[in-house]
């Protein structure tokens, strides 16, 4: 067993300090930066390289507004009622992937309406990026010391000393879990998206991935303290899961069996 304990400070001058969970949300923006560049070359779409900047900014934005909205409303709203102030200290932790995942699915809307770029043209690139956030993401979240595993004896179980019972216990390193399972959804999702003909289908793959290994994850991650086990033993994230898994099996056959496919055209693809 491995005794793991945090120091989420990477430089401090005074009272500032860097963190390294900053440090990875925004290694997260100029890797989907630069990633998306590339990946506009592989299918044309319609957004210009000079706005990409802008509008992943408003994107960050939006996700992060979502990610705080749904995290009072759905995992400790309780709390935020009695201390409402506190809603605004998002840097002190609490922001949901599944809110995130809403806020930003509006300002690509937004943008897709402005521009008159398709919906689904847009969800279907910015979901290979996304995965690697996330990864960068869940490596924050193992550098903090939080959103550890559930209490084990295997072999690789490591100590947090950031848990409750102070580092005297093995758990599941589900940060890692999660690392993996963003990873394996990356390199999938992009292999994909270069094969794929119909626009949507990339997006419905990424939701039906995302939900069902999370859905698994969770299994071995211990539950929102506040919160614990919400329905039939399951978490709050495995019900929101196994809502992505549903949309993205409907998403899945509405793109492929219904009676829209004129709208889905193959998309010209451009010479890597």
């Amino acid at each position: 067993m491995i005794v793991y304990n945090p120091h989420p400070v990477f430089l401090s001058f005074g009272s500032f300090e860097i963190r390294y969970y900053g440090l990875m949300y925004l290694l997260a923006f100029f890797v989907s930066y630069f990633l998306i560049q590339k990946l506009i070359d592989i299918k044309s779409i319609g957004i210009k390289k000079e706005e990409l900047f802008d509008f992943l900014f408003c994107l960050l934005v939006g996700a992060i507004i979502g990610a705080r909205i749904f995290y009072v409303m759905f995992y400790n709203p309780s709390f935020y009622l009695q201390n409402p102030f506190e809603i605004l200290a998002f840097w002190k932790g609490g922001l949901s992937f599944h809110g995130g995942l809403l806020g930003g699915l509006l300002v690509v809307f937004l943008y897709s309406k402005k521009k008159s770029v398709p919906f689904f043209a847009i969800t279907d690139l910015f979901s290979i990026p996304l995965s690697l956030g996330l990864f960068f993401g869940r490596f924050g979240n193992f550098l903090n010391g939080e959103l550890f595993g559930r209490v084990t004896d295997v072999p690789w179980a490591i100590a947090f000393t950031t848990a409750p019972d102070k580092g005297l216990l093995g758990r599941h390193p589900s940060q890692i879990y999660e690392m993996t399972k963003n990873l394996i959804m990356f390199f999938v999702l992009l292999s994909f998206y270069k094969r794929s003909k119909k626009e949507g289908n990339t997006t419905a793959l990424f939701f039906l991935l995302y939900g069902t290994m999370r859905f698994f994850i969770e299994f071995f991650r211990e539950p929102d303290p506040q919160l614990g086990l919400v329905f039939l033993g399951l978490t709050m994230g495995q019900i929101l899961c196994f809502v992505m898994i549903i949309i993205g099996l409907f998403l899945l056959l509405y793109l492929n069996l219904g009676q829209n496919n004129s709208k889905n055209n193959p998309v010209k693809r451009k010479a890597i």
